[in-house]
């Protein structure tokens, strides 16, 4: 079974957190790392210290907690300001980006390694080339309308 880790950097909308909570809990991702300035949700869910205004933890988990409807409680994740992705290849996983790219692999002619690091960017402009750099591979989910790519 294919060990899945999730890192949401600069996502911009707690509502695509929400959905991606909810679609990692579906695949059964084994974490999520939040990072950048993505929002997230109450941290004392994943037990780390959280020193926003309550008021503003408030109001973030309501929002992702809209489209998770729950997932943000299943799906263990952490925030950290920067994606962790050298601690993750040197334990073995493959880091790969979601991105439209020229050097991307079409998601159908991807062979999906036992332990795969997915890295999602921001909605409008995507993963810095600083951290495509750093990753192992680079995928997409082509489309068959009239649209170039998902959105996160």
């Amino acid at each position: 079974m294919t060990e899945i880790v999730v890192i949401a950097h600069n996502i911009r909308s707690s509502h695509n957190i929400g959905s991606i909570f909810r679609t990692a809990e579906g695949f059964g991702v084994q974490k999520i790392i939040l990072s950048g300035h993505s929002p997230y949700p109450n941290l004392q869910l994943c037990h780390q210290a959280d020193d926003r205004l309550p008021h503003i933890q408030r109001k973030l988990t309501d929002q992702i907690h809209k489209t998770a409807l729950g997932a943000e409680e299943i799906v263990p994740f952490e925030y950290r300001l920067d994606p962790p992705l050298d601690a993750y290849k040197s334990d073995g996983y493959r880091v790969v980006a979601l991105e439209q790219d020229p050097r991307s692999i079409d998601l159908r002619h991807y062979t999906v390694p036992s332990k795969i690091v997915l890295l999602l960017g921001e909605e409008v402009n995507g993963i810095s080339p600083q951290l495509l750099e750093q990753c192992d591979d680079i995928i997409e989910i082509s489309m068959k309308g009239q649209k170039e790519s998902f959105n996160v």
